[in-house]
């Protein structure tokens, strides 16, 4: 079977093995968020037509106005994974607390939680910008057969199972690795299903693209500042070129297809940062480095930090692994 007639079904069937706790479990819950993704890809392209663009009239957690299309999608997710019965808790973005599930069928004895941010860059559907859903899986860390606790969400991001996101653009894409790399499907809206398109997924080493919200800089620390000021040089391979959409999935996306580096710096106004650890910087760490690429907070990994809360925020930094390695040299030289 050539790879491009391969389907994301097939790919997880052939692939399972290889898995190191395969049980099966993993893999129908990834064929659940694959379900949900259709469901809130349905949605998303169909929101110019009926009354689901705007403000839901509530905020999330995190302070911020929670659009009507956020609610849809948080809602079909959480009901998709719980009614397949194969996880023991989920958390997400939009809710102020875990969910912890108890299977009829098993008392808490599923293995798996997942963490998600339901529908990033949101605020972008009005204006018809591509928005995405983040995912991150891990294995839970108190005993099965006991209701799930805070410690089973709260794992450093390096004990991730599985991490992937859905991009809902000019044509829709489910990306996702267990740890063994990065693949890509592109799903075909005519017969509903996700073919295998990108295959082993790599960042460029190299890139000459820089994405960071320009419009902050005067709140930017200075290594950060120093940085794109060298992105903007006229020397060798530079200036590189600004590409910011403000939507983590679709600049991170491009950037690993074309090489490039994303930032989400702390700032004198977001001193913690913006970026959740847990739904949005975890998820996609795991995916660069996956993928031949690179994360850090500043002078840390990512994939090492220890997480304190549900809903912390940290600095952030993307992408092609020369780019990253570059930037940490100017935040080096201010700690």
């Amino acid at each position: 079977m050539s790879t491009k007639n391969r389907t994301l079904g097939e790919y997880i069937i052939e692939n399972q093995n290889s898995f190191k706790y395969s049980s099966g479990e993993l893999s129908k819950l990834i064929n659940a968020i694959r379900l949900a993704a259709k469901v809130v890809n349905h949605e998303v392209n169909k929101a110019g037509l009926v009354d689901i663009l705007g403000a839901a009239g509530e905020t999330n957690i995190q302070g911020e106005d929670q659009q009507k299309l956020d609610v849809l999608a948080n809602e079909k997710f959480i009901q998709t994974l719980t009614n397949r019965e194969i996880v023991c808790g989920i958390a997400s973005e939009e809710e102020d607390d875990f969910i912890s599930i108890n299977s009829n069928d098993n008392q808490h004895q599923n293995k798996y939680v997942v963490l998600i941010d339901p529908l990033d860059g949101s605020s972008n559907i009005d204006v018809n910008v591509s928005v995405g859903t983040i995912f991150s899986i891990y294995r839970r860390i108190t005993p099965v057969g006991t209701p799930v606790t805070l410690e089973d969400f709260l794992q450093p991001g390096k004990n991730q199972v599985a991490a992937g996101y859905v991009v809902y653009g000019t044509s829709t894409m489910l990306v996702y690795t267990t740890g063994d790399g990065v693949n890509g499907f592109t799903l075909n809206p005519a017969i509903g299903t996700f073919y295998l398109s990108h295959p082993n997924m790599k960042f460029p080493e190299d890139g000459r693209i820089y994405s960071v919200n320009e419009g902050n800089y005067i709140h930017f620390h200075q290594g950060v500042k120093d940085y794109i000021k060298y992105c903007q040089e006229e020397e060798g391979d530079r200036p590189y070129t600004s590409r910011y959409i403000g939507s983590l999935v679709s600049d991170f996306h491009r950037n690993m297809i074309k090489g490039g580096i994303y930032m989400y710096p702390k700032s004198s106004v977001t001193e913690e940062g913006k970026l959740r650890l847990l739904y949005e910087c975890n998820p996609m760490a795991f995916l660069a480095e996956q993928a031949n690429g690179l994360a850090i907070g500043g002078k840390t990994r990512i994939l090492d930090v220890q997480p304190k809360e549900l809903h912390q925020r940290i600095p952030f930094f993307c992408g092609s692994r020369n780019m990253v390695l570059k930037l940490q040299e100017f935040l080096t030289k201010y700690h």
